[in-house]
């Protein structure tokens, strides 16, 4: 019978099946480790160093995950190992990553079907189990989490209480360590192995997950200082699609398949050191790391603030480039392509971009973000983004180096700034231009920095976004861009002008016969109207009939033409002297043919269309006087605006031959001055390498005051030196 409450409603129960279902949600092995080392890195637990390393135990190969931080009780191990209990807090701003409550359980039995866990806090020891393996072997119907707390009464003396021995028997019976001294070993050294601090938790986790060939999803020897993913691996779970699980291609990025280089850019500001096999981890400010940085934004219309977008050149291979997305400071999706990208050219190749997507929803396993509407926008706003970067780097370039044919993805760069994180404190502090981050020593401390101002652990760091408020980057080649598009247009325009001016210079040739083109808007001509020539004989007008009924002569009109605007006839009218002397008011029909005029005796003309005749002369006369008159206008237009370009020529000429001489004097001038300073910059150098062995005078750049500063930060410091004596 189910477990009911105090009103009888029967309780949920989980199936120990649902450990390994609930593991499934990681596909790419590093992401369950993530979970690990995100609960050692939230402000509840705030540690400082954490550990990861591979070790045997009984034969057993193992997996031990270890942090430095708080610890746990009694009461937070049971909600560790419990399924959705998550009350973290933002502490000192710092806002936790874990969300459900799940990514122990997650992670670990994604790793391997069993594992235990080791605290240690101020007040108390405890040992935890989650195993897959033991609920098989009980036949447990429900999952069960033996938790033992031990007392410690005397040095080298833990006490159990009563409740927690049927949990000790437990743990004993189905662990690797079979007895009490095996776990007092393991909970001593939690305080044992630091080198600060007596508290933190421990994680080891066996039976670890196989391929089909039988052997561990990790590779161990091919680096001793690292934890691979063997390229061989062919369990399909293992298939991430979004982390480039398939290494044949050679842009495949390290941190795929090292936990060593996943590590290295897991967080987007680290706080935490991470060692892995003993070694530490060489943690990047991603951000800071790039070359030829600019900095843009973006506004979502569902943010009351935009959001900030850092492109750069990555230093160390133009075949890793995308997106860097990150959700709390977490690394979210890496190497993410978009736009440009995507194509099947070079556009973006070896550009990173970095964003903090903190209003988006990462899904389950923290390996992307929930396809929803905010998110599609993102994309297609950073695809939008990094396409205005490319433009403006090539633009730089062209402007910059003009005769070069490298692109800028194929010159050596370095990064923009220098930062090196202290081994004691984990505050991170920047280096001058000149330092050589390669040189440096393996474990660095804030008193070796060139600066006096940082070269405390007390002092807080240097704010390592002091700068990010500043507005989006100037596009210079957008104005470019703009300023070729005007000048495409007044191309344009001043073709087609010239197309028009030639047109009206072309000479005409008289008319052999009067034409009248376009009708009256007030009255419409009869469909179907056709006249034919109009001929005049001893000042008399002959109409010469067309087969087709004419219109009323009232109905001839004119238009002005589309060139000079006069009016040119286009309707041809016929009248003949019969039709002058008659008395026939009506309009010429095209049935009237000469035989039957002729033969009727009809007069087919009258005085009122004489009239209209000689209006229409009189008209057409003042319309050509008036063509003749705005072109000469024109003409006289035409020839004082080519006086005033010439003039204008002539003053640009002078205005950029004064130009380029004060230039050249200017250049000249500078030019001396430079390569002076550089000259003595160059001798200030050699005798600063006593001072700053790391100073690597090849990469200086001499022509900034990269020297100026390591100078007077050595002469600070002697002056220091000589007042304590």
């Amino acid at each position: 019978m189910a477990a009911q409450t105090d009103r009888g409603v029967p309780l949920s129960t989980l199936c120990p099946k649902y450990l390994h279902t609930n593991s499934t949600s990681h596909t790419w092995p590093f992401g369950a480790i993530a979970e690990l080392i995100d609960n050692a890195y939230d402000p509840d637990v705030s540690a400082k160093h954490f550990w990861i390393d591979k070790i045997v135990v009984k034969e057993q190969d193992c997996l031990s995950f270890m942090d430095n931080g708080n610890g746990l009780d009694l009461e937070t191990m049971h909600k560790m190992l419990s399924f959705g209990y998550s009350d973290k807090v933002p502490v000192k701003s710092v806002k936790p990553i874990g969300m459900y409550g799940n990514g122990f359980k997650s992670g670990s039995m994604r790793l391997g079907k069993d594992a235990i866990v080791f605290s240690k806090s101020k007040s108390v020891s405890c040992v935890g189990m989650l195993s897959q393996t033991y609920l098989e072997k009980t036949g447990a119907n429900q999952i069960s989490v033996p938790i033992v707390c031990f007392e410690q009464r005397e040095p080298n003396k833990f006490s159990v209480r009563e409740e927690h021995k049927a949990s000790l028997q437990d743990i004993l019976d189905h662990s690797p360590f079979n007895t009490q001294e095996e776990l007092f070993v393991e909970v001593n050294a939690i305080s044992s192995n630091q080198s600060t601090g007596k508290t933190g938790t421990r994680i080891i986790i066996w039976n670890l997950r196989r391929t089909s060939t039988g052997s561990t999803e990790y590779d161990f020897s091919k680096d001793r200082y690292d934890i691979q993913i063997p390229s061989d691996v062919d369990d399909e779970e293992m298939n991430d699609t979004s982390q480039h699980a398939d290494r044949v291609t050679p842009y495949i990025p390290p941190s795929c398949y090292s936990l060593r280089a996943y590590c290295c850019i897991l967080y987007l500001k680290p706080r935490m050191q991470i060692i892995i096999r003993g070694q530490k981890v060489k943690s990047e400010l991603i951000a800071k790391s790039l070359a030829l940085v600019r900095k843009d934004s973006y506004k979502p219309t569902f943010l009351p603030r935009s959001i900030r977008i850092i492109f750069g050149y990555n230093t160390k291979s133009k075949d890793q480039y995308g997106i860097m997305m990150y959700h709390k400071n977490r690394l979210i999706k890496a190497y993410e392509r978009v736009g440009c990208q995507l194509q099947a050219n070079n556009q973006g190749v070896g550009v990173i971009g970095v964003i903090e997507c903190d209003y988006l929803a990462p899904t389950h396993n923290k390996q992307s973000f929930n396809e929803t509407d905010k998110y599609r926008k993102t994309m297609n706003n950073l695809g939008t983004k990094l396409k205005e970067y490319w433009n403006e780097m090539r633009y730089k370039r062209s402007r910059d180096h003009p005769n070069s044919t490298t692109p800028v993805e194929d010159t050596m760069k370095r990064p923009d700034q220098n930062w090196v994180q202290c081994n004691d404190c984990s505050q991170w502090r920047k280096l001058p231009d000149g330092i050589d981050c390669e040189k440096l020593p393996e474990k660095w401390y804030c008193c070796m920095n060139p600066d006096p101002q940082f070269r405390n652990c007390q002092v807080e760091e240097e704010p390592v976004d002091s700068d990010d408020e500043q507005p989006s980057y100037p596009k210079p080649y957008k104005q470019q861009e703009r300023e070729d598009r005007r000048k495409s247009q007044v191309r344009e325009r001043e073709q087609a002008e010239a197309a028009r001016l030639a047109l009206l210079a072309k000479p005409k040739q008289a008319p052999k016969r009067l034409q009248v083109t376009g009708r009256s808007p007030s009255t419409p001509t009869t469909p179907k109207t056709r006249f034919n020539t109009v001929s005049t004989q001893g000042g008399a007008v002959r109409a010469e009939s067309s087969p087709l009924t004419p219109a009323p002569l009232s109905q001839a009109a004119c238009s002005p033409s589309s060139s000079s605007g006069l009016p040119v006839i286009t309707s041809v009218i016929s009248v003949s002297p019969a039709l002058l002397r008659g008395k026939r008011t009506q309009p010429v029909t095209s049935q009237t043919t000469p035989k039957r005029s002729k033969r009727n005796g009809v007069h087919q003309g009258s005085a009122t269309e004489t009239k209209q005749v000689d209006c229409l002369r009189r008209e057409l006369d003042e319309s050509n006087n008036e063509r003749d008159e705005l072109r000469s206008q024109l003409d006289s237009l035409e020839e004082e605006r080519a006086n005033l370009e010439s003039q204008c020529e002539e003053l640009r000429l002078s205005l950029q031959q004064q130009g380029e001489n004060a230039q050249e004097r200017s250049t000249n001038t500078a030019s001396n001055t430079s390569r002076s300073l550089i000259e003595l910059r160059h001798n200030v150098g050699r005798l600063l390498i006593s001072y700053v062995p790391a100073l690597d005078l090849d990469q200086v750049n001499y022509e900034c005051n990269v020297i100026d500063e390591i100078l007077e930060q050595v002469l600070t410091s002697e002056a220091e030196g000589q007042y304590n004596k």
